[in-house]
């Protein structure tokens, strides 16, 4: 039993799913009661920001049908999907490539089904992919924009990092992600305990990031998973008082510790980000606490205790309780969370309006490095008659029975 036990904490997600008897393909109660399809409120409406006038836009999508021909499984009940190589999990259905993807004949299709799968599942993994540098900008460019169905023209593209250097091979709009040198270690006041590095990408900026593009081609020999939590299932789980009570407020997010290390690095601050609306050495943004996802109409959970520094609304020691609470809420609700161990050549792609995640800095001296790209999505808004992700499963399973 206990040897039983060891090798499946070993698996992966996607095979640790498998194992239990729960790796299939994408699974019809996430789309429509009896078939894949769009399941939408034609009277959905949602404000540009808090402060801004209801505006009635598109309804979210919740179709990404062309998926299901390719080889999956969920990772968890709550978050992550996984697109693993065939064999792992015993499928006939063929491996999913993203760089085939850029060039199918239904690219727009699968790409706009890629990013719904991704905002409603938060992190979607996948195995062994060739994805070179300027696929990945481009996938998530096309993400970003054939998602997008806010009622106002997109303005925003590529996120470049305040500390980002640019290089000839990859440009300003790309992180390296690297144990030695990069963005990792930007953040010089990173802490032993992992339960501190929780975050959504970028929450300083007045326009935030919607996906962010990860692949990883150097790997230590043991340890550098990386955790994410779903910021949907953090919102179900508060009591229906203290949801109203946070749906009233805004959190400063601040990143002044990169301006700290420009100056010590020798480095000047990029100045502009991606966004007309990111500009300047300030990377300061209020957003509120609680956020809609425009492409599933889900309200999300939207701190972090990298960035978030304090409740706009509440006095200071109020603030640091319902903060302290909300981080803790997070990091020890591990049924909340998917867990991914690293192979070479991995791809995850995130949403970063509905997730946080961290990094496990555990394998010592030894390299791990990567590349991330960074879109940038919509100022975050609350839309007042959003709803949340358990109020629609729920109302999926009701029409479902009723069927």
């Amino acid at each position: 039993m206990a040897v039983r036990l060891l090798r499946q904490l070993a698996l992966r997600p996607g095979r640790a799913a498998a194992q239990a008897g729960r790796c299939h393909p994408l699974r019809p109660h996430l789309h429509t009661p009896v078939q894949l399809g769009r399941l939408v409120n034609p009277q959905y409406t949602r404000s540009l920001h808090p402060a801004s006038p209801s505006t009635t836009g598109k309804a979210p999508f919740f179709e990404f049908g062309s998926l299901a021909s390719y080889a999956s499984c969920d990772s968890t009940p709550h978050i992550g999907t996984h697109f693993p190589s065939p064999s792992a999990i015993s499928s006939p259905r063929p491996q999913l490539h993203l760089a085939d993807v850029l060039t199918a004949p239904n690219s727009d299709e699968l790409i706009r089904d890629l990013a719904t799968l991704v905002s409603h599942r938060g992190v979607v993994f996948f195995s062994k992919q060739q994805l070179v540098i300027g696929q990945q900008k481009e996938l998530a460019k096309r993400m970003g924009q054939l998602s997008w169905n806010l009622p106002r023209e997109k303005t925003s593209g590529l996120h470049i990092h305040p500390v980002s250097e640019e290089t000839p091979e990859l440009g300003a709009d790309t992180s390296v992600i690297d144990s030695k040198e990069g963005i990792a270690r930007a953040d010089y006041r990173q802490n032993v305990r992992a339960s501190a590095g929780w975050h959504a990408d970028i929450t300083f900026e007045n326009i935030p990031s919607d996906y962010s593009i990860l692949k990883l081609h150097t790997l230590p020999p043991i340890g550098g998973d990386t955790l994410w939590a779903s910021g949907y299932e953090a919102y179900d789980r508060l009591s229906p008082a203290y949801r109203r009570f946070l749906e009233g407020l805004t959190a400063v997010h601040n990143a002044d510790f990169f301006n700290e290390y420009a100056q010590q690095a020798g480095i000047k601050i990029q100045t502009t980000r991606g966004a007309p609306e990111n500009v300047g050495e300030d990377l300061t943004a209020v957003h509120p606490v609680i956020r809609t996802n425009p492409v599933t109409g889900f309200k999300a959970l939207f701190v972090n205790r990298n960035f978030t520094r304090r409740i706009v609304e509440l006095e200071e020691d109020e603030s640091e309780s319902v903060l302290d609470y909300l981080f803790r809420h997070v990091a020890e609700n591990h049924d909340l969370q998917v867990r991914f161990k690293w192979e070479k050549d991995d791809v995850a792609i995130w949403d970063n309006r509905c997730t946080l995640h961290t990094a496990t800095n555990d394998y010592g001296d030894a390299a791990r490095q990567g590349n991330r790209v960074v879109s940038l999505g919509e100022r975050p808004y609350l839309d007042p008659a959003s709803k949340s992700r358990r109020e629609f499963l729920e109302a999926n399973k009701a029409a479902s029975n009723g069927a």
